[in-house]
């Protein structure tokens, strides 16, 4: 097996831009779970009350999913390597405030300041994947490693929050981005091609809608799980959200060069896909919300327990997709989605039957190792869905679309999720409403499901195209 440093240059250097693009993707996707096992330590030191905790994750997850469209439109105006290095930077400086917080409100606004960070970087990635990579063959390689660090960075970001937080101190679970940042920043544009910039109209009025209604958005989701469906907060801000979208929607129809253009939401499987992935990605992150806390309260695991834990998942994740991409050639995307989605369905239905009396051996390490072997099966073929037909220079646009999708998401998940779980909780105890939880992430992993089912019998397999897959087996 040849190895990097014996390849051609063109070779070695796109090997060297594609891991330093990665690592910073990684660094962006587990950062929204990285401090999940620290925040029982964070509200002690920090003098946290119990609501306002939440706004720890809330705050990033709100920047990244509400700002991901504008930042992916930036991309594609001032070139995606330039943006690439202004969102990682920001994000940088704001884990290294977050790691000397004082404070909680220091700490929730540079949290947010994260998210703005990685909502500006993490649109260019894709791109700069496609850029760096010197044939077809490297490049569906590279969006199947893609595909790998974004589906499985939840799950790491788990175990390296355990770990830091065990072994440290929660501030480490922030500072320890500071060197990987500026590794990125220092060291991308000696590896990585800057892209292609649009020249032209940049759609303000269109930006400024879509932000704010995205924020809006997941700000209704993220109320709703921290008061109620019905809460003046959560009506307030959907009604918002529809009013400020569906303006985008108007303006995008009427713009010279629209921030999203419309023809993107014209494709049924990519619309599908989208559907599918923000189903996914929903239910998933209710599962590493739920599990972390059943791991800590009922089988009473440590820190860095609870985040090596979740290593069958990871795992398992890495493994397939390092055969996604042969598999996506030989067979299509769509019915590995379908399988996907229904290994992810049976690991939830086996999960609702945890109770008190659980052990990780015989009641978790199973279904844990089936949703990674799902979660790493349809992760890439979504991707390619989203991103095939996309003219170049809408790449960062269309990138930014699939990860809103997930942000928000997430989001939607957590909050349907966890409001379930809390009307059917017992005070001073974890496992009642647990069942009704996981049922309800059933749910969501069965209309995935549907979905990619119907999309596979009809035929919808535009995401193996040539442009995409036909080097993938190499």
């Amino acid at each position: 097996m040849t190895s990097i440093t014996d390849a051609p240059p063109a070779q070695r250097r796109a090997a060297y831009g594609l891991a330093i693009v990665l690592t910073a993707q990684l660094m962006l996707i587990l950062d929204a779970t990285v401090v999940n096992v620290a925040l029982p330590l964070m509200r002690v030191d920090l003098g946290f009350s119990p609501a306002n905790l939440s706004w720890v994750l809330n705050a990033y997850s709100l920047a990244f999913g509400g700002l991901l469209l504008f930042g992916g439109r930036l991309g594609d105006v001032i070139g995606r390597l330039r943006a690439f290095e202004i969102g990682v930077g920001l994000f940088t400086v704001a884990s290294l405030l977050g790691g000397l917080a004082q404070d909680p409100a220091m700490l929730i606004a540079s949290r947010a300041l994260q998210g703005v960070g990685a909502a500006i970087a993490a649109p260019s990635v894709l791109a700069l994947i496609t850029a760096s990579a010197p044939d077809e063959s490297a490049r569906n390689r590279g969006l199947a490693l893609f595909s790998a660090v974004s589906s499985a960075g939840a799950s790491i970001g788990l175990i390296l929050g355990g770990a830091l937080t065990g072994f440290a101190s929660w501030r480490w679970a922030l500072i320890i981005n500071v060197p990987i940042g500026i590794m990125a920043v220092v060291l991308v544009r000696r590896f990585v091609p800057e892209t292609t910039r649009e020249r032209g109209h940049f759609d303000v009025l269109g930006a400024i809608t879509a932000t704010a209604g995205s924020v809006a958005l997941v700000y209704g989701f993220i109320n709703a799980a921290d008061h109620s469906w019905t809460s003046p907060g959560t009506i307030t801000a959907f009604v918002a959200a529809a009013a400020l979208l569906g303006s985008f929607a108007g303006i995008e129809r009427r713009a010279r060069q629209p921030l999203l253009e419309p023809t993107m939401l014209r494709s049924r499987p990519r619309v599908a896909a989208l559907a599918t992935m923000t189903l996914v990605i929903g239910a998933q992150f209710a599962l590493f919300f739920l599990l972390v806390q059943f791991m800590q309260r009922t089988l009473g695991f440590g820190a860095f327990e609870s985040g090596v834990a979740f290593l069958p998942l990871s795992l398992a994740i890495f493994a397939v997709s390092r055969v996604t991409p042969r598999l996506v050639a030989q067979f299509g995307t769509w019915p590995l989605i379908t399988a996907g989605a229904a290994l992810a369905l049976v690991s939830l239905v086996w999960l609702r039957e945890l109770t008190d009396a659980s052990t990780y051996w015989a009641d978790l390490a199973g279904p844990l190792l089936i949703n990674g072997i799902g979660v790493g099966l349809l992760f890439m073929p979504l991707t390619v869905v989203v991103l095939s037909g996309v003219e170049p220079r809408h790449a960062g646009t269309a990138s930014g679309l699939l990860q809103t999708t997930q942000q928000i998401g997430g989001a939607l998940g957590l909050a349907v999720i966890v409001t379930v779980y809390a009307s059917n909780a017992v005070p001073g105890e974890f496992t009642p409403g647990l069942r009704e939880a996981m049922d309800t992430g059933s749910i969501l992993a069965l209309v995935a499901l549907v979905v990619a089912a119907v999309a596979t019998v009809g035929g919808r397999r535009a995401s193996s195209s040539p442009e995409l897959v036909s080097a993938a087996a190499e």
